[in-house]
């Protein structure tokens, strides 16, 4: 029976061409890493269909799964939890909709845990030198959205898989004449080649 990892990342959006949290992923789309097939799939950044993106996804009975999207932060921030709400004050989705306290999910409840080993990640990460920080907080805009279904799908269906949602920095060309921190695309993937590698250890060491 085939293993696979799924990445994902979101679409480029604002005024931007580009969103290192795709390009990261798309450099790992093929590769066999420990026996597993890394399987990498750009979400739209559009209100109405992420949820029908991820799902098929889950469908495909991946071992695991790891949403990634960017954001104004200065290290890769492994999230804790997903809130059951989108509320967007600022940059709007790609189909411009700006959610104001929209539940995601009817039934589902205030919020899910990650059940990506997010403290090992951290440990591998900061023992290879990559900047990374254990996150509260992954927002009310489209990177909570995805983080949230995907753990809605797997509490409903009983699926018993890691999954969670890493954000990365923006690129440095995408923060010319902004106060905001960046890292490089080779940072970024280094950082999630480590991650890659921890977790399939850890899912081969779980047998």
């Amino acid at each position: 029976m085939s293993k696979t990892v799924i990445l994902t990342g979101f679409e480029p959006f604002g005024n931007s061409e580009v969103n290192p949290s795709i390009l990261a992923c798309q450099a790992f789309d093929g590769e066999n890493m420990g026996g597993y097939s890394i399987q990498a799939f750009e979400i739209p950044l559009v209100f109405n269909e992420i949820k029908e993106k991820i799902v098929p996804l889950l469908e495909k009975k991946p071992n695991a799964i790891i949403c990634t999207g960017q954001s104004p932060r200065a290290m890769l921030s492994l999230e804790r939890v997903a809130i059951n709400i989108a509320d967007v004050s600022r940059t709007a989705y790609n189909c411009e909709t700006k959610p104001t306290d929209e539940i995601l999910e009817d039934n589902g409840p205030a919020g899910y845990f990650t059940t990506l080993p997010i403290r090992k990640l951290k440990k591998s990460l900061e023992k290879n030198n990559i900047p990374c920080e254990i996150s509260n907080s992954a927002g009310a805009f489209g990177c909570n959205q995805i983080f949230y279904h995907l753990m809605h799908y797997i509490a409903e269906k009983k699926v018993s898989i890691p999954a969670g949602f890493i954000h990365v920095p923006s690129l440095p060309e995408q923060v010319i004449g902004k106060n905001i921190p960046s890292m490089s695309l080779d940072t970024i993937k280094s950082g999630l080649r480590i991650i890659l590698q921890t977790l399939i250890d850890e899912l081969e060491s779980n047998k």
